[in-house]
């Protein structure tokens, strides 16, 4: 028995020391792999970051649109103007609209005493865009008319640059124009001219931007049948509203448009569309106090987090009629327009820097041995988009061309019954486009794509509602079959013979 364990004891000293050998050469190992990694840290990341130079210069397509049909006067002068605003989104407006999307508003109902305050707070980046866009001219641009016909297709290739870097900024963009349009197509009453003044103001102090309230609890592109909000005039002729709004998009403008019902002296309302008319009012007064209006809370939403949109009450808002009864509708079918073809430049920006980032990235990301640009699969997945892109580009080119000559009368009858059908089409068609085309883009970055601080889901999740806003794809295609109906489709050989 003592031999045994006389030679168990050995045996166990002899493993316990092959395990302290064991341990220390671990140790030495993870003590290298620490000294291996700590130097890591010093080094190069481990991919490039993808990166874009001066959007207007780098869009080759763009360029050589407007090389092909502005006059030679107009287009040394854009093509001056349209390099500097490049170099000022790559300059200055791109961190702006990164520290957007940072810092989303915030909404308080209350202050420290208990009282009802309802401020919407955003970021001084958000507040620093709205100077911009006035200083920019990118709703001026349109109604000045500086260069005629071309006015509008040049304050368009302005928005295009400027929609990827604006931080959300071009969706109130979208209903200032819309508002602008709207007043101006009623020609513009002197008691609007202050407030279209101040919307197409290139002044930062004076420029105000505008909302378009028309989205209510029982549903939203079916205006006519879902609007309960009451319009009750005022021995001054003026109106008070009361109503409930349950999405109103950039609830931080001045001023907006509303549809609502006009109440006759027994309390009752013409339902359907022949019982809408539409309003103006300002949002606060000249003491910033909210024009009998509460904000019920902000909307909670998949994208578009840099831009305040709100629920509503409206509890006796004092409003302006600036639409013949009953034709409310008919007035802000022009907003609508308006803001279908900024839907339509918000699609096309979109998809271009998706596909510009990709583009770079394949120029430096290795994988497999060479750079993804030599990979013949890859590089032909980024050229499918590539003509998507393009496609999408020179239609919209062709929507604000034609728009610009109806606002100057230059348009024949053909090229305004084409307008009104390419619009809600190309709506449609590139709203699901840029969803499409920005999730094949996420995917040529593999996982970096899908990473938050690259900034890349921030594009998918923006694009996201395009589709949505401004009427879905039904929605659009039922006005396309309108379209087709008033015509008495006399439209559909001016599409077809301009399509040849």
């Amino acid at each position: 028995w003592d031999r045994c364990q006389m030679l168990s004891i050995k045996g166990t000293n002899r493993t316990m020391g092959q395990e302290q050998q064991a341990s220390m050469k671990e140790k030495r190992g993870l003590e290298d792999l620490e000294m291996h990694l700590a130097r890591r840290e010093t080094e190069a990341l481990f991919q490039e970051q993808p990166e874009t130079g001066n959007p207007y210069l780098e869009d080759t397509l763009l360029r050589s649109y407007l090389k092909a049909h502005l006059p030679p006067k107009v287009l040394e002068e854009v093509h001056r103007d349209l390099e500097r605003f490049g170099n000022r989104l790559l300059t200055q407006i791109q961190a702006l609209s990164w520290e957007c999307e940072q810092n989303p508003p915030v909404f308080q109902q209350y202050d420290a005493w208990g009282r009802r305050v309802d401020h919407i707070h955003t970021c001084s980046a958000w507040r620093r865009m709205k100077e911009i866009s006035a200083e920019e001219g990118l709703i001026a641009e349109a109604y000045e008319k500086r260069y005629s016909n071309w006015s509008r297709l040049y304050q368009a290739v302005k928005l295009y640059l400027f929609s990827s870097s604006s931080g959300g900024f071009s969706c109130p963009l979208a209903m200032t124009d819309g508002a602008a349009k709207v007043i101006e197509s009623l020609g513009i009453p002197g008691s609007l001219r202050n407030a279209f003044d101040r919307l197409t103001s290139r002044d930062p102090k004076k420029f105000w931007t505008s909302g378009q309230w028309m989205t209510e609890r029982r549903g939203g592109s079916d205006v006519a049948n879902s609007t309960e909000t009451v319009a009750r005039k005022q021995p001054d002729g003026s109106y008070r509203l009361y109503g409930f709004k349950w999405f109103t998009s950039a609830a931080d403008s001045d001023v907006t448009l509303t549809l609502a019902r006009i109440a006759d002296a027994e309390g009752q309302c013409t339902q359907g569309s022949r019982g809408l008319s539409l309003f103006f009012l300002r949002v606060r007064d000249e003491e910033g106090k909210l024009n009998s209006i509460q904000v019920q809370r902000l909307k909670n939403k998949l994208g578009t987090r840099q831009m305040a949109t709100a629920e509503l009450w409206l509890q006796g808002a004092r409003a302006e009629l600036i639409s013949a009864e009953g034709r409310g509708v008919a007035a802000i079918s022009n907003m609508l327009n308006i803001t279908r073809i900024h839907n339509v430049i918000g699609a096309v920006a979109s998809m271009r820097r998706m596909v510009s980032l990709s583009r770079d990235y394949a120029r430096k990301r290795v994988a497999f041995g060479k750079l993804l640009k030599d990979h013949p699969l890859h590089m032909q997945t980024i050229a499918r988009m590539e003509v998507q892109v393009r496609g999408a580009f020179l239609l919209l080119m062709e929507i604000v061309r034609l728009l610009g000559l109806a606002e100057t009368n230059l348009a024949s009858e053909q090229e305004q019954l084409l307008l009104r059908l390419l619009i809600p089409m190309a709506k449609l068609y590139t709203g699901k486009q840029a969803s499409a085309v920005a999730v094949e883009a996420m995917e040529s970055f593999g996982g970096q794509g899908y990473m938050e601080d690259t900034g890349l889901p921030v594009i998918l999740r923006d694009t996201l509602v395009l589709s949505i806003w401004e009427g879905t794809t039904n929605i659009l295609s039922l006005d396309v079959l309108r379209s087709l109906a008033k015509s008495q489709g006399q439209v559909m050989p001016v599409f077809l013979s301009t399509v040849q």
